[in-house]
């Protein structure tokens, strides 16, 4: 007769459960945690390894509370940014960890608190920024800062609802697109400077009961906000890279709590300019499971469990994501040979969309960036 499993392990609540939650459930199953999967869709990646699931519109507080009190996890693990902010705070008010705090997930989650944050606060370089609610407040800011100039929604994920302004026809458009791909905060919008950056990089960084640590550079490329191809490690000037390590620890020992931080950087001449920071393993980070001694996801867990990490690198590596070109549930993968130094990672997802990321391909050596983009380009989704 079947059961219901019993466990004396720590337990985890992921709320969010896509293709970066799922490596973490993985890491964490391994360990013997007790894994709890919440999204807003049915059999989303990480429900797929979890010991349990919820489906749930994660921004309603009652239907997020109801789990958090029902389940009583020893660690809540937001995955993703649309997530009832009160909700956290009360569960913490009540003693629930919330990795790495809800005061974290909050300010990372909405570009006005973390511009105001590392701009304000630490008086860090950023790119110029200014704030609107309406078609007019935008034009008017939109002339302040200069064209080109980017105008983003005050919150959103994977680079949803952001576009450049090149001239003031592209404005209104601009608007439109923002307020589509914003998850909350209204109408309010971001303006920031373009900055035509030499290159972007992400610093990886590890708070931990030990201290805060920095992986070693990962360079990528991003399309509209949204991850393409990703490597490690990035090369960089040794003072670029160590100023680019001091603005990363400044931010995450501001943020506090434990765990891993993807903090994005622009690098321009000599200059070192912070963009975001997310609170939680970051997509361009994949790149990890096969360029480091421990992936981001086994330092992400490691680091809010109080284990001792490590960030040595032991591969040169890249990473090239596999993007659908149909709409289809329960989509196909056709793969041709891939070499032995080539792996591949299909999310799961239960269906396609034309543009959505399906898999990412990793490879290792010298030639990783065309040997990934060479095979991830060769994968159909059917």
């Amino acid at each position: 007769m079947f059961g219901t499993p019993l466990f004396n392990s720590p337990k985890i609540l992921l709320l969010g459960s896509g293709e970066l939650g799922k490596e973490l459930i993985i890491e964490a199953q391994r360990l013997g945690l007790e894994c709890v999967a919440v999204d807003r869709y049915q059999n989303a990646p990480a429900m797929q390894v979890a010991h349990r699931s919820y489906i749930i519109d994660m921004k309603d507080y009652s239907a997020l509370m109801s789990i958090i009190e029902r389940e009583k996890p020893d660690f809540i693990v937001p995955e993703i940014e649309a997530i009832n902010i009160k909700a956290l705070k009360d569960a913490e008010a009540l003693g629930y960890k919330v990795v790495p705090n809800a005061k974290a997930v909050e300010i990372t989650m909405n570009r006005e608190l973390i511009r105001r944050l590392a701009a304000e606060e630490l008086k860090l370089k950023t790119a110029n920024y200014g704030f609107a609610n309406n078609l007019d407040e935008l034009k008017k800011v939109v002339e302040k800062i200069g064209y080109p100039c980017v105008v983003k929604p005050i919150m959103s994920s994977s680079g949803k609802g952001q576009s450049v302004v090149k001239c003031e026809e592209d404005v209104e458009r601009a608007y439109k697109i923002a307020k589509e791909g914003a998850r909350g905060y209204g109408d309010r919008v971001i303006v920031e400077e373009f900055i035509n950056f030499d290159y972007e990089v992400t610093i990886l960084t590890a708070k931990t009961v030990y201290g805060t640590y920095c992986c070693e550079p990962i360079g990528h490329i991003q399309k509209d906000g949204d991850y393409i191809e990703s490597w490690q490690p990035h090369n960089m000037d040794e003072e670029l890279k160590d100023k680019a390590y001091k603005i990363a620890k400044k931010v995450v020992d501001a943020l506090g709590g434990y765990g891993i931080f993807g903090v994005e950087l622009f690098v321009k001449d000599n200059e070192v300019i912070f963009s975001e920071v997310s609170p939680r393993p970051h997509d361009t980070g994949m790149v990890t499971l096969v360029t480091q001694e421990m992936s981001e996801f086994e330092i992400h867990l490691r680091a809010f469990l109080g284990l001792e990490i490590s960030t040595k690198l032991i591969n040169l590596g890249a990473s090239h994501v596999i993007k659908s070109k149909i709409e289809k549930f329960a989509p196909k993968y056709k793969v041709k040979n891939v070499p032995k130094d080539v792996k591949i990672r299909i999310f799961g997802k239960p269906k396609a969309l034309v543009g959505r990321r399906m898999g990412v391909v990793l490879a290792v050596g010298e030639e990783a960036r065309e040997k990934a983009k060479k095979i991830a380009n060769s994968i159909e989704v059917l």
